[in-house]
């Protein structure tokens, strides 16, 4: 049977609490595998995986007990490699790698920032910042709406410049959050995120990236800020240079 990889760490740390439960139905029990400094936390793969809640949370969970002795780096959901022997020879491949990324982990977690305009809001700020839409939209009004070329003009208009506030906003965003975080990752665009940052954030730092963030709620009120963590900090473990083990999802 293949082998789940839920996530690497020291093998020094402590064991996982018995009865430890993964993903699967029913649920596949956990194991650890060890290769001189390194382990792998594993559980044999279920057939036919599928992201579904309750294996979403059975992995966050596993991850979650095997971080509470210290630092793993995070596999992504539904990460399967052929067999426990394949699992070892990739810790033993890339063991220096493995324990740099350990090692810069070590005490943090990420938090996701994904940011939207609030739609009225946000044109009422194009309005004021743009006096060239603020007069053809006088002037259409004044005209009793205007022609459909002016209303044509207005609209291409508007969409430019509220284009224009999503790259300068999202921009915004990091410049006020990065002193409060370690380090960040832009995420992939995505339709209906205007940003969607990732922030590598020490645990006792927490609180004051917390605050930063509702700093720039506060400054920016025409911008919905949606946060997600802490997680595990899934955005910065860097695959080694070769491929990790096979994945699917």
């Amino acid at each position: 049977m293949s082998t789940y990889v839920y996530g690497i760490t020291s093998s020094s740390l402590p064991t996982l609490p018995d009865g430890t439960e993964g993903v699967g139905e029913p649920a596949m029990p956990v194991r650890v595998i060890k290769e001189g400094d390194l382990a792998a936390v594993v559980s044999d793969a279920p057939e036919g995986l599928r992201p579904k809640r309750r294996d979403l949370l059975a992995h966050q969970n596993v991850l979650a007990e095997a971080g509470a002795g210290g630092p793993v780096l995070p596999m992504r959901f539904g990460s399967v490699s052929t067999d426990d022997a394949a699992v070892a020879g990739v810790l033993a491949e890339r063991a220096d790698h493995f324990k740099e990324r350990l090692d810069a982990l070590a005490g943090k977690v990420e938090y996701n920032v994904k940011a939207t305009h609030d739609e009225e809001a946000v044109l009422h700020r194009v309005m004021s910042e743009n006096p060239e839409v603020r007069a053809l939209t006088e002037a259409n009004r004044s005209a009793g709406g205007g022609n459909y070329d002016d209303k044509l003009r207005l609209g291409e208009m508007v969409v430019a410049a509220v284009k224009n506030r999503e790259v300068e906003d999202a921009a915004e965003i990091q410049r006020a959050l990065e002193p409060a975080a370690a380090s960040v990752s832009v995420g992939p665009e995505s339709t209906g995120w205007l940003a969607n940052l990732s922030f590598l954030v020490a645990r006792d730092s927490a609180e004051t990236f917390i605050e930063a963030v509702e700093e720039v709620r506060k400054a920016h009120p025409h911008l919905d800020l949606r946060v997600h963590g802490p997680l595990p900090p899934y955005s910065f473990v860097e695959p080694g240079p070769s491929q990790p083990a096979e994945a699917s999802k």
